[in-house]
């Protein structure tokens, strides 16, 4: 099969599909100068919007695969290039080609995951509210104040299923009024849209949608900064509006009521990395941060690459599902900054991150020195 298209095809779906803004460019090269990629290996994203400006884009190379969608490069773009959706555009000619880079090909075994049974990894679709056995989580209804809705990791994965049974148990112990949809729940879909499949986004959203309006939903708390952008501003596209929390912003307004009292001391040193998608996609800095400081004990130290600088750990658009490098991890590169400042526990607030950051920290034989913890698991231990 002949997977470059004639160059005149390939505009016409780049433009079709979202990617108009590359036209814009003028070479500055600010996007490349911030890339997280340039500290582990040569890119450029530059290149690759010349490239697709004239239609001459490899649809089979890996670089239009290497895109973490960690909005670095658009806050530096003096010309609104829109580099994020215009990589995607790119990924959806892929797609429509159903090509995939070598790095790209767990997507297919992804993709079928998703269609099946509503998650990335094909699991059982009856087992999704498995990881609250045993903490008395009702199924939602209608009438009750809050959906908590924990993202297909923190429902299926071994070590991410600590944080859902860690929110239960603190919006248990806060005496909050929340349910779990359980089986009836989908992936948000917000990882698989930015590798390109817009068809199978939609059909998840449009699912999930339908289930919030049936069941009565109006506030959603959520574990991940995935899910959070999703229900907030992907899904505005289909003329909905529910109120969407991130677990974060949840804890520091329980903290702020006196609903969360902590009864123990933290003695270690910390350090926050700010997910990508919490952080530079919808502005939310200062909730974890302020839960942090309320506990006693806690000494909070910043990373060099912190707040709208943070340094991305790797795994956003798609890339949580994709092999990289040793070489290549991002993740890699905040472990070590979180060690030269002397952190004891390396704290986060999405479960991409501390996928990517757990690996990293296997990997490195680092799990000796420093922990990595999902915030709410903090606050638990000390509840």
């Amino acid at each position: 099969m002949e997977t470059v298209a004639p160059y005149k095809e390939i505009i016409d779906v780049i433009k079709a599909s979202g990617g108009e803004y590359f036209k814009r460019c003028f070479q500055c090269g600010l996007c490349d100068s911030v890339c997280p990629w340039n500290r582990v290996r040569n890119f450029s994203m530059r290149k690759l919007v010349r490239e697709a400006t004239f239609g001459l884009t490899d649809i089979e190379s890996e670089d239009i695969w290497r895109c973490t969608t960690c909005g670095r490069c658009p806050q530096q773009c003096p010309r609104d290039v829109k580099q994020i959706e215009s990589g995607v555009a790119l990924r959806r000619v892929a797609t429509q080609y159903e090509v995939y880079a070598k790095s790209a090909n767990p997507i297919r075994a992804i993709k079928s995951g998703l269609n099946a049974q509503g998650n990335p990894f094909g699991e059982d679709r009856q087992k999704r509210g498995d990881w609250a056995e045993g903490l008395g989580v009702k199924p939602f209804a209608e009438g009750m104040q809050v959906l908590f809705f924990p993202c297909c990791y923190s429902s299926y994965d071994a070590r991410l299923k600590k944080t859902a049974r860690a929110t239960a148990t603190i919006l248990n112990k806060a005496g909050v009024d929340f349910g779990i949809l359980g089986a009836e729940q989908n992936c948000c879909g917000e990882s698989i849209r930015k590798t390109g499949d817009e068809d199978l986004f939609k059909k998840l959203a449009r699912e999930n949608i339908k289930t919030f309006i049936d069941k009565g939903v109006n506030k959603i708390v959520v574990s991940s900064p995935h899910c959070y952008h999703a229900f907030k501003n992907d899904y505005a596209q289909f003329h909905v509006n529910f109120e969407v929390v991130h677990i974060s912003q949840y804890l520091a307004e329980l903290v702020s009521d006196g609903r969360l009292q902590f009864k123990k001391d933290f003695a270690k040193k910390v350090t926050y990395h700010d997910p990508c998608y919490l952080g530079r996609h919808n502005g939310i800095y200062d909730e974890p941060r302020n839960v942090l400081k309320n506990i006693s004990g806690v000494e909070l130290n910043e990373m060099p690459e912190s707040g709208s600088d943070s340094l991305c750990c790797g795994g956003g658009g798609g890339r949580v599902w994709m092999e990289t490098q040793k070489s290549e991890r991002f993740s890699d590169l905040r472990i070590d900054q979180a060690l030269d400042i002397g952190a004891e526990v390396l704290a986060t607030s999405c479960p991409y991150c501390i996928t990517m950051l757990e690996d990293s920290r296997k990997t490195m034989d680092a799990t000796e020195k420093i922990e990595v913890m999902d915030i709410t698991e903090i606050v638990q231990e000390l509840i």
